[in-house]
């Protein structure tokens, strides 16, 4: 399984590295780029929740066959884009495909381990799969800058021996198809997908339309209210998509909470670090992603230890020592970033990575652990679309934050070097859209006054830039300190202490003594 969920991992920064050379090739536009990127995570968002409801009413394994399926057709098809009129457009409907196979294997690939681990041993199970799965994430900014050294199209073409391998081990491994005899609910699939596609959209495309477009605010707010009729709606379905009785056990409220606070600053972190790196560091893309290495050292031990502190005492106290750890290392981190140093840095990076260590594993297991039945694959359907969700919106509001004040402290920087009042400002916006956006930093040319002040500039604009990251650094100390008085709200205990123990299918045990009540049998 954990092969089958490494393409989607790496996928989910690989294609940024090699996004100069596709534009450069097939002749496209910044913008459009932009879109091929978000395709993927807009379509992963948008169908999480249809993924894992898939999984029960399949079966995990077929669906993990068949996400595997979908993901690697669709990454060969995108390697295989013609150039022409007609490129861009074939890119963004295939990543968007790729999403689908993402969306549909996960939930299910998840499932699968959950299923074969009695309660008692899934935290060190899962602390493992979290621990490598995540840190491959950090592995794409690396493994696209040496594939794109030979062309870009093989970052896509990758995936196909990964995927083979991945389908020959499902295929040895005899994993039992457990499925649930039970209509799909339709509607409620519509739903989701449309309200949690519109407002990621919205979310996404904040930094290019700004917050004061109307068309940013229309996507956020109709998702938002899309996503008012889904809950009402499965409440009233006798068979939905998702159960969300499973938020009356505040255990279960609590790890979606926790993981919500803890994916603001997690998968941002991979772009603005790895940003800086190359910005303020001047750092190559290769470099940049060995620092990031500095915070999965630390993220791939505290994982581990996380998992036993779930298996012997619950998840309440990894939670809580990961929400602090996390707090304090972002935040000296961030005090860090000015010094220009990466080697200064390491034992921060190293803390604030244990800290969301101790918190994805224990609280991803916790919250499955204490799911309705034997419905793993829509537990999880619900946490990892809880953590996209959580991601969407921090990378628009870390993005927004960091443009506002880089632009800010640029401006200031381009009027000590005598840069005619008029054309600071939007001189400081193109500099911010090029540093932002693609980790720019080429030294303009030319011998007008302008371009001389620029290029006198630059070692000011890496300063600044370093100076605009700790204000976002420190927004992901304090979501990570709102996720620890979260924490404080986990009722404790372990989750086969307060339900009767699955067997190894996954489902409540028969011989139990007597009916099992607890918050999720009461809501069913």
């Amino acid at each position: 399984m954990m092969f089958a969920v490494a393409m989607t991992f790496i996928d989910q920064t690989i294609v940024s590295i090699a996004a100069p050379d596709i534009v450069s090739e097939l002749g496209l536009s910044a913008s459009g780029m932009q879109w091929v990127i978000n395709a993927y995570l807009l379509s992963l968002a948008a169908f999480f929740a249809l993924g894992g409801r898939l999984a029960d009413l399949w079966g995990p394994r077929r669906v993990v066959v068949v996400g595997t399926l979908v993901f690697v057709l669709a990454s060969v098809l995108c390697g295989c884009v013609p150039s022409g009129d007609y490129a861009l457009t074939w890119l963004i409907v295939f990543r968007a495909v790729q999403g689908l196979g993402a969306a549909l294997l996960f939930p299910a690939a998840l499932a699968v381990v959950v299923a074969v681990f009695p309660v008692g041993r899934r935290g060190r199970a899962l602390a493992l799969f979290f621990g490598l799965t995540g840190a491959l994430t950090a592995v794409g900014p690396l493994l696209g800058g040496w594939l794109t050294a030979w062309t870009w199209r093989s970052i896509f073409w990758v995936n196909v021996p990964v995927a083979i391998a991945a389908l020959v081990l499902t295929a040895l491994a005899g994993i039992p198809d457990r499925r649930r005899e039970e209509p799909l609910d339709v509607k409620g699939a519509l739903l989701i997908v449309a309200g949690m596609g519109l407002s990621v959209l919205g979310f996404q495309q904040s930094a290019t339309w700004g917050w004061d477009n109307a068309a940013t605010w229309a996507c956020i707010a109709g998702g938002l209210a899309v996503l008012h009729v889904f809950c009402r709606c499965e409440l009233r379905t006798r068979h939905p998509l998702v159960n969300l009785a499973v938020f009356r056990d505040r255990a279960f409220a609590v790890d979606a909470l926790v993981l919500f606070f803890a994916m603001l600053a997690f998968v941002p972190l991979f772009f603005f670090a790895s940003v800086y790196a190359q910005v303020s560091l001047s750092a190559s893309p290769n470099q940049a992603a060995l620092y990031l290495l500095y915070f999965f050292a630390g993220f791939a031990l505290a994982s581990q230890w996380g998992g036993r502190i779930l298996d012997r005492r619950g998840a309440r106290p990894a939670l809580r020592i990961g929400c602090a750890l996390g707090a304090v290392g972002f935040a000296l981190w961030a005090g860090k970033l000015t010094d220009l140093s990466m080697h200064d840095q390491w034992p921060y990076a190293a803390l604030a990575g244990a800290g969301i260590g101790f918190v994805l594993a224990p609280a991803s297991t916790d919250a499955v652990n204490r799911s309705i039945g034997s419905s793993y694959g829509e537990v999880t359907g619900i946490t990892q679309t809880v953590r996209n969700y959580a991601a969407s919106v921090g990378l628009a509001v870390f993005g927004t934050l960091l443009t506002h004040s880089m632009t800010d402290r640029v401006e200031e920087t381009l009027s000590t070097r005598g840069v005619p009042p008029d054309a600071q400002r939007p001189m400081a916006r193109d500099v911010t859209e090029a540093i932002t956006g693609n980790a720019d930093t080429r030294t303009p040319t030319g011998d007008g006054p302008t371009q001389t002040a620029m290029r006198d500039a630059m070692p000011a604009i890496r300063l600044d830039f370093a100076e605009a990251n700790q204000w976002v650094f420190y927004g992901m100390a304090v979501a990570l300190a709102i996720g620890y008085f979260c924490a404080l709200r986990h009722p404790g205990g372990r989750a086969e202490d307060v339900h009767a123990p699955p067997d190894e299918t996954g489902a409540r045990a028969a011989a139990a003594p007597g009916p099992v009540t607890g918050p999720h049998d009461a809501g069913s």
